[in-house]
């Protein structure tokens, strides 16, 4: 069953530099995580249907939950033996985050002692070249593409919420856990320590700088949840400074119709917030996962969309009219093919 909905958005757009150009009429952008290297993948005969441009893996790419580096590679070896997998990268661009699971921890942060060793398993397996800043820089594998189609270019920022950003807070009251749990929400505190984060200031510096670079859209692929407010699970809301410095950018950008993928909930749904200084809604589409599913959905004010805890992926249709006015169709779809929620984000041109 599918829940429609349209959205009316008014930005304006830029010219730039281009990128080498896609022939088709739209340019369609796949994505998804949290795959279990164990499980049956059936989802990738439907991924490959739908004939994406660029595949983005957001995290939870593997389930590695290891220290060791050669247990982190088996499990890679593993995901890329998996035939569907194997043809979804022969056919199709795809780029990768990490979340926590491939990382080599649940819920790991800046405290995890080998994350150099796993940075280095994780770009051997997504191909990234071997001069690559992702390789050397002292603070994460963040990363941005920039692909053009129609004349327009489309900017995908890939930040790193793991290399940087301060432990967890657990709490230690067991009645107000016991609570939690009634209500399908996690066991964490927000992390209210002078200099909590989760970028990092140096990442937040470079991000700063993506946001200008020209572009005529502008999306940005989190591993995590980013509109959702704070349920006690791992989320952009357990540093509510780092959120609020999120919100700030795109609204210093308004010019540039920006919205959000993320992953790690096990779900899928679709968020907004509408600011007042934006002529358009935040949209945050959540596809959660690939082959997990979670037993219960935490509440969250801020979704707009039925939510579901079946295996999905992601796709954004992106195509620019005659007169320039962008549209952004959204699908969250099933293993048998079958959209499990969509929506329409249309952007006229601000005259």
């Amino acid at each position: 069953m599918s829940r429609v909905f349209l959205l009316a958005i008014a930005p304006v757009l830029w010219g730039a530099t281009m990128m080498p150009a896609v022939a088709q009429q739209e340019f369609v952008l796949a994505f998804g995580s949290c795959v279990h290297q164990d499980r049956p993948q059936p989802i990738w005969d439907q991924v490959l249907a739908a004939q994406p441009d660029v595949f983005a893996f957001l995290g939870d790419n593997i389930y590695g939950d290891s220290d060791d580096p050669q247990v982190l590679a088996a499990k890679y070896a593993q995901l890329g033996a998996v035939p569907g997998f194997s043809r979804l990268r022969q056919q199709t661009e795809v780029v990768a985050i990490w979340d926590d699971h491939d990382y080599g921890r649940n819920d790991a942060g800046a405290e995890y002692p080998a994350k150099e060793a796993s940075r280095q398993v994780m770009l051997d397996f997504w191909e990234e070249p071997a001069l690559s800043d992702r390789r050397s820089r002292e603070d994460g594998i963040y990363t941005a593409y920039f692909y053009e189609h129609q004349g327009k270019r489309i900017q995908l920022i890939l930040p790193d919420l793991r290399w940087n950003r301060t432990a967890l807070h657990q709490l230690s009251d067991s009645q107000l856990r016991q609570l939690r749990e009634s209500l399908n929400m996690g066991p964490y505190e927000v992390s209210l320590e002078k200099g909590a984060t989760m970028l990092g200031e140096s990442q937040w510096q470079w991000l700063a700088r993506q946001f200008q670079e020209p572009a005529d859209l502008r999306i940005i692929g989190s591993s995590l949840q980013m509109l959702a407010e704070f349920t006690g699970w791992e989320s952009w809301a357990n540093f509510p400074e780092d959120r609020q410095r999120l919100i700030n950018l795109i609204e210093q950008h308004a010019d540039v119709p920006t919205l959000i993928v993320s992953g790690d909930t096990h779900w899928s749904e679709i968020s907004q917030v509408q600011h007042a200084s934006l002529p358009w809604p935040i949209t945050d589409v959540t596809s959660s996962g690939l082959t997990e599913e979670w037993h219960a959905i935490s509440p969250n004010r801020h979704r707009v969309s039925e939510a579901y805890a079946i295996a999905n992926f992601g796709l954004l249709r992106i195509h620019w009219a005659e007169d320039d006015a962008l549209t952004v169709e959204v699908a969250i779809r099933g293993v048998d093919g079958a959209d499990l929620l969509n929506a329409t984000l249309q952007f006229p041109v601000r005259h």
